[in-house]
């Protein structure tokens, strides 16, 4: 029993609920339907809203202060990833895993295309998001037909790490002002030190599943909770995600030439955002 204050016990798993028997080819440590009938893995399920808040606020920032269409595609394309997410952990059914998986690399296909991009002819740009689409179509095919997870994980990292690398180069070698240079490596680092705790949490969920399952009954609800390592990975990956937009937002600006029209903002101190630079022209910061 725990010595925690409004601590509660955990109670036996139902073995199925309103979802029915699972198809997905993932289950997670999270134990399922110990919170409610209704929800398979109530803490894997929630943590996706914040993923799916930032995504949305990642929209309203490119829409009103006009930051490229890409931005508002790749935004939605992780929003996408959020809801699926959270129908994924909530039933358990292959339909929503898929839903949560695949736009995964969807999104992540359109800042590869526009970190690649830069400083190619109109033809070659084309044909650069002709190879991602065919790339992307190609895994999703091999990734439905052999259902192993590490297909998809495996095209994930990928992708993710040939845009981390291209971005960071771009950094290293066109981006001449200081100020920017430390708001883009400041946003970055954060991004990717987020997403590798996440990953780290998400790892330690896996291969010590029987050890936390035990230490969490011994601990109760809800204090348990704290120690489910995926959801601490939704949060970190969403935190990491965001800052990843923010920061391929400004880098782009910055590229086109275009950075005394906007401002880089820290709300709070850790929260960034860019804005439009309102300040009369003869005040515009760089």
């Amino acid at each position: 029993m725990s010595f925690l204050p409004w601590s509660q016990p955990y109670p036996s798993p139902p073995g199925s609920g309103f979802w029915g028997p699972r198809t997905s080819t993932i289950d997670w440590c999270e134990e399922n339907y110990v919170v409610s009938t209704y929800v398979a893995e109530a803490v894997n399920t929630i943590t996706n809203g914040l993923f799916v808040a930032l995504a949305f606020f990642a929209i309203y920032n490119a829409v009103t202060q006009k930051h490229e269409r890409r931005f508002i595609l790749t935004a939605f394309g992780f929003a996408l990833v959020g809801v699926g997410s959270w129908l994924f952990h909530m039933t358990l059914q292959y339909e929503y895993q898929l839903l949560d998986e695949l736009p995964m690399i969807y999104a992540t296909c359109i800042p590869t295309w526009a970190v690649f991009s830069y400083a190619r002819s109109k033809k070659d740009t084309i044909l650069l998001g002709i190879y991602i689409f065919v790339g992307a179509l190609t895994l999703t095919v091999v990734y439905l037909y052999f259902k192993d997870p590490t297909i998809h994980q495996a095209g994930y990292a990928f992708l993710t790490g040939m845009v981390l690398f291209r971005s960071l180069y771009l950094i290293v070698t066109k981006i001449e002002d200081p100020a920017a240079r430390r708001n883009m490596w400041k946003t970055v680092i954060i991004g990717i030190v987020s997403f590798l705790s996440g990953y780290g949490l998400w790892m330690i969920d896996i291969h010590f599943c029987g050890s936390l399952r035990q230490l969490r009954r011994t601990i109760g609800m809800p204090y348990g909770f704290l120690l489910e390592g995926h959801g601490w990975w939704h949060i970190l990956t969403g935190l990491g995600v965001y800052y990843y937009l923010v920061f391929l937002e400004y880098l782009r600006i910055c590229l086109r030439g275009q950075a005394t029209q906007y401002v880089f903002v820290w709300e709070k101190g850790f929260f960034p955002h860019v804005d439009l630079n309102t300040l009369p022209d003869s005040k515009k910061l760089n």
